[in-house]
């Protein structure tokens, strides 16, 4: 039998093809291991091979998916491999989406087992954790070092068919899957001795850890809205015409922030959406409806606000990730400070 066949997936910067300069390159396929792929292809041994690393531009993935993803597997599909990886992406959230989004493409169409990893609040992470096993890595390539084991012990159970066990036990971020098993002792005893560790105040693990929620602080009302300063932030896909910064119809990894000054209204003839996942026909005739320019227009002149920022900031909603979202808004909001907002309008669909 021949050795094992592997195909490994970077993005443009891990391919040495380039920074940001370079994040809009096409798809390619090149011939062995390249980059993160020689320290893979050192442990993985005799026994497999990287046979080709396939490589796209963040960018060009992040504004073609669907295309970008079938052109990807053209390239792949000769190479008749028994097993996909792709990156690490570590922390960064463009190659994170793109890594995700290319294992579940590959694994439906060439049905072989896939593996990628990423930190923990990649926005990749939220979006693929319960269709991929995604194996959990550093925030930066520092982390390599570390990581490379974890993909080789799980990518050879994959290919060989052996058990996955539970994912702190494998090195992989927990999935939400949960399976029976066999426990020496009853739920009741159990439970009990947990109860006695906490009150001795030894270490303990919980048999069911619930999902953490972020508990945010709400801001004080604002007391006086004649003197304050107004912007518009909306997850509603409202974007100039032509989408010149190719926000996402959904799974958004990027935001803009469009100028609204000398307007009275959202005309139709300079704005449009490219949010998915609802009927825009009504929004595409009235952009009004998602940033209601003309209504606080309207409050500006009577003196309820205070004034309306000259620009408005927006993103689509549709699947976006939550470390995505959150990321938008550590972004934005230090703009939003050095403008004198007071207080921002959401808006959705």
């Amino acid at each position: 039998m021949g050795k094992y066949k592997i195909v490994h997936y970077i993005n443009n910067f891990f391919s040495g093809a380039g920074g940001e300069e370079a994040a809009g390159m096409r798809p390619e396929i090149h011939e062995g291991p390249m980059g993160p792929g020689l320290a893979l292809a050192e442990a993985f041994g005799e026994e497999f091979e990287i046979a080709a690393t396939a490589v796209c531009g963040d960018n060009y993935f992040g504004e073609n998916l669907e295309d970008a993803a079938a052109e990807l597997i053209g390239m792949i599909r000769p190479y008749k491999p028994d097993l996909f990886i792709a990156g690490p992406a570590f922390n960064a959230g463009r190659y994170g989406v793109a890594c995700g989004t290319i294992c579940k493409e590959v694994e439906k169409a060439l049905g072989i087992p896939v593996l990628t990893g990423m930190y923990e609040e990649n926005p990749g992470v939220d979006m693929f954790r319960k269709d991929l096993i995604v194996i959990k890595t550093k925030n930066s390539a520092a982390g390599m070092r570390k990581a490379v084991p974890v993909f080789k012990r799980l990518g050879e159970k994959l290919v060989k068919g052996r058990e996955i066990l539970g994912p702190d036990m494998e090195g992989y971020l927990e999935r939400g899957i949960r399976v029976n098993y066999f426990a020496e002792k009853r739920g009741s005893e159990r439970a009990i001795e947990l109860l006695l560790k906490k009150c001795r105040g030894e270490e303990c693990q919980t048999e069911y850890p619930m999902p953490e929620f972020d508990r945010v602080e709400p801001a004080a009302p604002v007391t006086d809205l004649a003197h304050t300063k107004i912007a518009i932030v909306t997850s509603g896909g409202i974007v100039p015409q032509g989408n010149p910064d190719h926000i996402e119809s959904s799974s958004a990894t990027k935001y803009g922030i469009y100028s609204i000054k000398g307007m009275d209204r959202m005309d139709k003839k300079d704005f449009m959406t490219v949010h998915g996942g609802y009927d825009r026909a009504f929004v595409t005739e009235d952009p009004n409806l998602v940033v209601p320019l003309d209504v606080l227009r309207k409050l500006e002149k009577e003196g309820v606000i205070g004034e309306l920022a000259g620009y408005f900031i927006s993103t689509t909603g549709t699947g976006t990730a939550t470390g995505n979202a959150k990321a938008f808004g550590r972004d934005f909001v230090g703009k939003l400070k050095e403008d004198g907002i007071g207080a921002v309008i959401l808006t959705s669909t």
